[in-house]
């Protein structure tokens, strides 16, 4: 029985995805382990949205080659799709897989023998137009939270991004399909699914015909028992209509909490960036959020550093984020991509100017998310525990997404506990006391 271990960069979808390719290992009969428990295979399932997660991928591939010399290793994933030619390049690895041959790896590399004359990976990567299957994917890694893919691929030509030239054009399961996956999730005691894709609220689209919508899909998911919570990863603002915000308003099982990439607070830089949408919507749609859910969390991605974004259109985004109410920011350095249309946009913003505007972002993420974390204080949730303890402590999220502490009990290990949130201690976390039963969450 070969053993095979696997590494994953980047996003919550290759999570899904790397899970689900694992099974379909253990199915054939590998067996999995830990990346140090010297497997014979290697697999890593790459990111290429910064320089930084291709260097990442060169590391991981020296250290396979330290912990087995003899190891196979095969590279999948975003970076592998890009830069195929350059990835066979890198010592050590034995074959690099594009986004449509990486679910047929098993097959395609036939037994993952080394082959000692070749001087460099094979590689098996069809141009992205070939990527039209969709792969059912979902992780199992963690028996508290399951991510589960929904939609892959995307339409949207944004300037700075490679995900079209990387997963190809947006396609979906169907509605059938999720609803099996959910079951069978939920069969195995997971309490919460997060929706997860490229462009989710983009849901429907089947051999290029839009079949289903999103809103028809999550409220299919609203009746699957075993299932306590749904969320949603992240949805475009110009997708998030007011029936989808509605909906989640009165749910049974879809949580208070909307990931809403915003990418810049200046409508200049948002047209340059090729965004669907202008800041007005966006103000819009937290708007609608806030009237129908005030105690809603609302993450938002931003972007500093982008072609073209000067000083100015920089505090335009800063001034603008401070006054939305909004409960945190994911901050992202821009980094020049091959390929993409941003590379024609001038001016460059200098580095260090890039390193100081994320910054300012992560200091104002950290107010608002105290700031919101503040205003919950003294409200009744419910607490989904996870089962990591550290310290004596253990850890888990609201529906709203705060995070709290408690005292380790097993007892509440991957369970919804109705509990009050008292106060934010040192490290950020907050503390939490039972709650009268005739307490109604609010």
């Amino acid at each position: 029985m070969k053993k095979v271990a696997f590494y994953t960069l980047g996003c919550k979808l290759n999570y899904s995805e790397t899970s689900s390719i694992s099974r379909m290992f253990e199915q054939r009969g590998y067996q999995k382990v830990a990346f140090n428990d010297t497997p014979d295979i290697f697999i890593v399932n790459t990111c290429s949205v910064t320089d930084n997660a291709d260097k990442k991928c060169r590391k991981i591939v020296r250290e396979a080659q330290a912990i087995n010399p003899d190891g196979y290793v095969a590279i999948i994933g975003c970076y592998a799709q890009l830069k195929p030619q350059e990835i066979s390049e890198i010592p050590g690895v034995d074959a690099v897989l594009g986004a449509a041959e990486k679910f047929r790896l098993i097959d395609l590399l036939d037994g993952f023998v080394k082959e000692p004359t070749q001087d460099k990976g094979k590689v098996y990567a069809s141009p992205i137009e070939e990527a039209i299957e969709y792969h059912v994917s979902y992780s199992l890694n963690d028996r508290t939270r399951t991510f589960l893919k929904v939609q892959d691929g995307c339409d949207y030509p944004c300037a700075y991004c490679t995900i079209p030239l990387a997963r190809g054009k947006s396609r979906s399961d169907t509605i059938q399909n999720v609803l099996k996956a959910a079951h069978e999730i939920a069969a195995r005691g997971v309490k919460e699914i997060v929706l997860t894709g490229v462009n989710i609220g983009d849901f429907g689209l089947q051999d290029g015909h839009r079949n289903e919508t999103f809103l028809q899909l999550i409220q299919a998911l609203d009746e699957v028992e075993g299932i306590e919570r749904f969320r949603i990863s992240s949805i475009e603002p110009n997708l998030l209509t007011d029936e989808i915000i509605a909906f989640v308003a009165q749910s049974k099982r879809f949580v208070p909490h909307f990931h809403i990439p915003l990418q810049s607070g200046s409508n200049k830089i948002l047209g340059l960036m090729r965004r669907r949408y202008r800041r007005e919507l966006y103000v819009e749609r937290v708007a609608k959020i806030k009237e129908l859910m005030p105690y809603c969390c609302i993450g938002v991605d931003v972007i500093v550093g982008h072609p073209g974004e000067t000083q100015e259109a920089f505090l335009e985004t800063y001034q603008f984020l401070n006054e939305l109410d909004i409960s945190y920011l994911h901050v992202f350095t821009y980094s020049e991509r091959p390929n993409t249309a941003a590379l024609e946009i001038k001016p460059v913003v200098p580095q260090s100017q890039r390193a100081e505007r994320s910054k300012m972002l992560h200091i104002l993420s950290d107010k608002k998310r105290r700031a919101f974390y503040e205003s919950q204080l003294g409200s009744v949730r419910t607490v989904l525990f996870e089962d990591e303890v550290v310290n004596g402590y253990m850890q888990g999220f609201t529906e709203n997404y705060v995070r709290v502490t408690a005292q380790y009990d097993p007892l509440l290990i991957n369970e919804l506990k109705t509990l009050r949130l008292t106060q934010i201690i040192n490290d950020g976390l907050v503390e939490v006391e039972e709650a009268a039963a005739e307490v109604l969450i609010h």
